[in-house]
Formats: C-alpha cells, structure tokens, sequence
C-alpha cells in the first residue's frame, strides 16, 4: 500500500473506530454514523465537508467484509490514459516527436490537426512523450551536465572568488553603493578574504588577493567567473608565475559558482539585513562590524554542507602553507609601457607628468612598469632587453629648472621592488578600503543630498536629520535622488502634501511623478 492510500484507510478506521471495536452498541450504530454526518471534517486531500451516510455505511461493510488496505481510495482504471486524444493521434504525436525531436509542441499540435483535426493539450503531451521516452533528453538532444558538489582534499587546494552588491554607506555628506569581495576555500568553507569596497574593479582585485595571499599564502587552484577584470593578463601572469591553476567559469554554466553565491546568500540573511535596518554606517564602519560577524559568527558556526564549522575544518585540512613572495607577485598587476627619456630634460612623460631619471639614460628606449591605481609619485625602470632593473623615476616639475644629481655608476638590483611595497604598498593597502579611486563621481547638484535627507525629515515631523533615517531608507532615498535630476524643496513639499499615506515610500512616488510631468 502507497502512503497516500495508507492516509485514506487511517482517516476512515479513525472516524469509525467506535463502531468498529464495539465501543457504541449495537442499537446505536445508526445514531452515531448520523452524527458523524454532521460534523465538517477536513479530509486526506485538504478538503472540508461532511461525509454522507451511504459513504459512512460503505466503507464499514467494507472494512468488516475485506480488512484495512480495502478503505483505501481505489485508483482510476484509465489513470494515465488519454480520455479525449485516441491511441492513434496519442501515437501520431510520438512519431512526429522520434522522427525529429527538436520539433516544439506547437509543431506537432499543427501536424496533427492536419491530419486529425485535434490537438493534444501542451502538458498532456508531454506527458505521453515522457512516457514514450520521447522527449529531447531521452532521445539525446538535450544533454544536461550531470553535477556533483564541489569539494577539495585539503585546505587551499581551491578557492572560489566573486563579487556581489552590498548595502550603502555614508561618505561625509553623500550615500554611495558597496560591492563585496571575498574568497572563499572550498575544502573548508573558511572565508581567506572578504570586504566592502567602493568599486569592483582591477584595483579591488589586487588589494584582495594580496590581503589573502599574505595571511594564507596561495591555493594550488583559484576559480572566477567570467567577468573582464578577472581575465586580465596581469593576474594570468601572477597565477603563472606563482603556479596557480586559474579555472573561468564556462560561459552560460552558472551553476559551479554556487560555492561563493551560498555564502552571499548567508551573508545577506545573517548579517546585511541587520545592517539595513539599523542605522547607516561608514564605509570602515561596515567593515568592522563584517569583520566581527565572519570570524565570531560565520566562521565558528556548524555549516551544513560539510557538518562542522569552517574554522575547525579549515585546521584539520590545513597540510602547508604555501607562501608567496609578494614582491615577484605584486609586480604583474603593474601597468607596463615603454617611453624614451628625453635628452634634453632627462625625464620621462607619462600621463601628462614627468619623471626625473638616471641622466645616463637619455635617450634611451626603456620599459616602464608603474601602479594606475596609486600617487604615481614614481615609476620603476627596466631594460628593454634582458628586463634587468636600471632604476626609479620621481615626480618633478620642468618648470622649476631644478638640476638633475648624477647617480654615478648604473647598479642592478633585481629585488628592490620590495623597498616599493614596504614604502608604497602597505601605507595604501588599508587606505583601498575606504574607497579606491571613485570612477563615477556624483555630480553636484543645485540641491545637495544632505538637504534633500533634512528637508524630508522635516517634512515627515522627524528629528536627527540625515539620522532620522535608517540603512535601508537612505538607500531608498539615494537611489529616488540619483534618479530624479529637477529635485527640489518645492516639488519635494508639493509631493509630501499630494502623498496620502505620508509614509517614505508614497512621497517619493509623488516626487517622481511630479518629476516626469514636468520633464514633458
């Protein structure tokens, strides 16, 4: 007996129980079925009614006559069989699917009303396909991908990165959208290097893989997605020379990026919505408090996927540590060009700058290598030839005539770059974190936000100002800011005295409402 059957016997010995183990005396049998008919009970298929008492007087007889597995619901006898579509056009529609199985429903329908002048319903025939075996997956057309989860011997054997959208921040006067950055290992779960950025770009993506690679060294694999900056021939040459597999995700597969996306799910359920319905934070802000949930919560918490915390895995599998000089590996996300030093001035123009260099090398063609993403105070200098190291080039100005001091004699040194990342590097590493380089700045407006944030909580009888509001209603705001350019105190006031509900979301209806009006 199938466990829906089961249900239907248990409903039925349940309601009759007192009748079937003596309990009501005889005489009074025919009362207590009338009874039982006047009760609305809620049957095994969810529906409420009465039972008839023909129904109650059957299903006792049966059960006296036959036992328990016969109060069972009797299944149909033409239960999958086609009461309106005959065996030849049920048949028809499975040759014209085997004789090409790219053919759509539509397709066949058309043949067989031709020949038939009936069609079969869209579900009902693909129900006879599939028992048929004759849909595009049994007949080999569509060859789906058998999965399995992804998993790792050992910690750092592979890690999974990507970016995701976060919540806003404030930054002085202005609210502006976060991206999230984080590695994950696969083995453990363990979270290597995750933060809120500004940005997702080339500059994100140095700042987190050396932040990862300087506390857990590197992992033997690293898997991305198909995004442009994960494809740049910087970080190909990085993974290269530090022997790191760089796997992409296959293009229209989204399904192996599942790893990193559960922990984005994780994060946007535990931690980002308790940071949208509090009160709006900075930029260092978040990332504290982010800091603070990965490694007491995330991190210390049974994860259900390999059934302890990550923490605790991330130690069992951890065999080596694989570490990774950071000055061979910071140097292939540099920019490279090539300039020829100037004779007279002996310097090189770069950006509209100029670089004092090695009086010797005038003209000379050399390779340069410099940082997009930092000062620029200076560029690092190679021979075209052999690459061998020839020297920096500082910042100056031609104006000021200043005369260039003579190095003396060339010297080689091939590691000195680590004197850059010393100097360089580490002052501005922490510094990305609170936003490197906006590429989109906002465009000042007559009305600023700040004013716009105050004059919206005046209007809605709240004190604080830009405090008045939390997380997820300055994002509400800036995002109606942003996209209403003849916002103004006036359309603003107009707004709050159309809006009838005067809650944030009606005013901002109105707001752009009013706003498309009179941009027409």
């Amino acid at each position: 007996m199938r466990e829906k059957e089961e249900k239907w016997s248990l409903f039925w010995c349940n309601l009759l129980h007192p009748v079937i183990f003596d309990t009501v005396e005889k005489h009074e049998i025919n009362r207590y079925l009338k009874e039982l008919c006047q009760k609305e009970l809620v049957f095994p298929d969810g529906k409420r009614k009465k039972p008839s008492l023909s129904t109650l007087r059957r299903k006792l007889n049966r059960y006296k006559a036959s036992g328990f597995e016969s109060l069972a619901r009797r299944t149909r006898s033409d239960i999958g069989k086609s009461r309106k579509a005959g065996p030849e056009l049920i048949a028809k529609a499975i040759e014209l699917k085997r004789e090409q199985p790219r053919r759509s429903h539509i397709v066949i329908n058309r043949m067989l009303y031709q020949i038939f002048g009936k069609r079969i319903p869209r579900t009902s025939l693909y129900r006879h396909l599939k028992n048929a075996g004759a849909t595009r997956l049994k007949l080999g057309i569509t060859k789906r991908k058998v999965r399995k989860r992804w998993t790792r011997d050992r910690t750092h054997d592979l890690w999974v990165g990507d970016f995701e959208e976060g919540p806003y921040v404030v930054c002085g006067d202005e609210v502006f959208p976060t991206h999230l950055s984080a590695f994950i290992d696969c083995h453990s779960r363990y979270v290597v290097e995750a933060r809120y950025y500004y940005n997702q770009n080339m500059a994100i993506l140095i700042d987190s893989l050396v932040r990862a690679w300087g506390v857990h060294g590197k992992s033997r694999e690293l898997y991305l997605d198909n995004a442009k900056v994960y494809h740049s021939n910087g970080l190909k040459s990085a993974c290269y020379a530090l022997h790191i597999n760089l796997i992409h995700r296959t293009a229209g597969d989204p399904a192996p990026g599942g790893l990193i996306e559960r922990f984005f799910r994780t994060c946007q359920s535990q931690f980002e919505s308790e940071v949208r319905v509090g009160d709006i934070m900075t930029l260092d802000g978040l990332n504290e408090a982010f800091s603070a949930w990965l490694n007491m919560g995330y991190h210390k918490e049974i994860h259900s996927e390999i059934e302890t915390t990550p923490e605790k895995r991330y130690q069992e599998g951890l065999n080596v540590i694989r570490h990774v000089d950071m000055d061979d590996a910071i140097r292939f996300f540099m920019t490279v060009d090539y300039r020829t030093v100037d004779r007279v001035f002996s310097d090189i123009r770069l950006k509209n700058r100029y670089y004092q260099v090695d009086p010797s090398l005038r003209g000379d063609k050399v390779r340069i290598r410099y940082d997009p993403f930092s000062g620029m105070d200076s560029i690092l200098l190679y021979s075209i030839k052999d690459d061998a190291w020839l020297g920096k080039g500082t910042l100056h100005d031609r104006k000021t005539g200043q005369e260039i001091p003579s190095s003396g004699q060339r010297k080689l040194v091939r590691n000195s770059y680590l004197e850059l990342m010393i100097n360089e590097h580490n002052k501005e590493l922490e510094a990305r974190s609170k936003g490197i380089d906006f590429r989109k700045a906002v465009q000042r407006r007559r009305w600023s936000f700040p004013s716009f944030t105050r004059k919206m909580a005046a209007l809605m009888g709240r004190k604080g100002g830009m405090s008045a509001f939390n997380a997820k209603e300055h994002e509400m705001l800036k995002k109606a800011y942003n996209r209403m350019s003849g916002l103004n105190a006036t359309l603003l006031t107009t707004a709050f005295e159309l809006s009838v509900d005067k809650t944030l979301g009606a005013i901002l209806y109105e707001c752009q409402k009013l706003t498309r009006e009179r941009s027409h």
